[in-house]
């Protein structure tokens, strides 16, 4: 068969026993980055050399959102999917032909590669923003997964794309981060005779994570004639999930779901020094495992979460969550309060279990050298080389290929 037209097979594999990914993503000390290399050899049941001109990979990022999906009728009816590809860092050359010559004949090529995720910040350029973590929601209403991209160039005419999912996840928004846990506190009042004040001790959440809120309904000295007369009903906490689909468009549409609610009966006058409570609700989660106790294989796009969505911000959608305090009152406005909270994909133990491996990651970052990364060496199988076959586990023995015995 002409090298020119044999197909050629190509795969990509990580470092052993180890993730395609090193390095934790959000967290820019340890130098997130895509470690593995490409190996091309000619196609199944077929040992004659492959025509190789270049070999380029790169990471690809894709995003699709279609709100109407949920609804069989909308779906069909309302706006199509819409779908972004973008580049995720810069595209590598892992092997060009010496210059004045089409192709080189291979039998086997095994071509290393790293590229680094960007850990820039909102102002820059897409492809070098911190890339959103792979996420799919229900009925596919949004979702966002990686590709490794590899371009195979074969001769003038030929070139062909392999694709390989990439599940990525974020690390900055762990719960044990010092950031998140500094109080938070916020005051509101609808009518000013009843104002509503919340403390929260951290502010980021995680699969079966308690969330409690501190209350405190105080009248307002200026009007406590007023004040006295107002009952207060009931409180109610809520966890709110703000889906925004195109944020940076023209049209933003918003969707809100509720996650969780618990209501207080109260059923009181309210006391010249207010009343003060804690509400608390369990953030929920979904079992991973089926009736039988298995965790059934995921999709190789998707990494396997315990909550359906978390805080996230890509280009075509954005995912809140915050926490809904409503007071209900007689004589009195109703009142209420949206505090905005993260909520991460790991529970508070899981959190805490990365904290170590984070650190080591960010020493063994420091040996790295980011314009000259340390590779292992190129293998370039030429067809013209002595027992080239030998790779593909052939010999060659009295003019016929065989099986090679070691």
């Amino acid at each position: 068969m002409n090298a020119q037209n044999v197909p050629a097979t190509v795969r990509i594999s990580g470092p052993p026993n180890s993730s395609f990914l090193v390095g934790y993503p959000g967290i820019s000390a340890t130098l997130p980055r895509i470690v593995g290399k490409v190996e091309i050899r000619p196609g199944a049941g077929i040992s004659a050399p492959v025509n190789i001109s270049m070999v380029r990979i790169c990471l690809q990022r894709k995003e699709t959102i279609h709100p109407a999906a949920e609804n069989m009728a909308r779906r069909h009816l309302g706006t199509p999917r819409r779908e972004t590809a973008d580049l995720v860092g810069k595209e590598v050359l892992l092997f060009r032909c010496v210059s004045g010559k089409e192709a080189e004949s291979v039998i086997a090529m095994d071509l290393p590669f790293q590229i680094f995720i960007p850990f820039g910040r909102g102002g820059e350029e897409t492809n070098r923003r911190i890339p959103p973590a792979s996420l799919q929601l229900p009925s596919r209403i949004a979702e966002t997964y990686y590709e490794l991209v590899v371009t195979v160039q074969q001769g003038a005419s030929i070139q062909n794309r392999y694709t390989f999912p990439i599940p990525l996840q974020r690390y900055d928004t762990l719960s044990t981060f010092g950031m998140y846990n500094r109080p938070e506190s916020k005051v509101v009042t609808a009518d000013s005779i009843v104002t509503l004040g919340i403390s929260l001790p951290k502010w980021s959440y995680g699969p079966l994570d308690p969330i409690t809120v501190y209350i405190k309904l105080a009248p307002n000295p200026d009007w406590l004639h007023k004040a006295k007369r107002v009952t207060i009903q009931k409180i109610t906490l809520a966890i709110e999930e703000e889906i925004t689909f195109n944020p940076e468009g023209d049209e933003p549409t918003k969707k809100i779901n509720k996650i969780a609610k618990h209501t207080q009966q109260v059923g009181q006058k309210m006391p010249e020094s207010g009343y003060v409570t804690n509400l608390g609700l369990v953030f929920p989660a979904r079992d991973l495992r089926d009736p039988d106790g298995i965790i059934k294989r995921g999709k190789p796009a998707f990494p396997m979460y315990e909550i359906s969505s978390f805080t996230t911000t890509s280009t075509l959608y954005k995912i809140e969550f915050f926490l809904c305090i409503k007071a209900q009152l007689a004589s009195a406005r109703d009142i209420t309060l949206r505090q905005p909270i993260v909520i991460c994909p790991m529970d508070q133990q899981a959190c805490k279990e990365e904290m170590d491996a984070i650190e080591q990651a960010a020493k063994d970052a420091s040996m790295v050298d980011v314009n000259n990364p340390n590779l292992p060496d190129r293998v370039i199988i030429l067809s013209s080389e002595k027992e080239a076959i030998r790779h593909l586990g052939l010999c060659e023995v009295g003019g016929v290929k065989k099986m090679l015995i070691e």
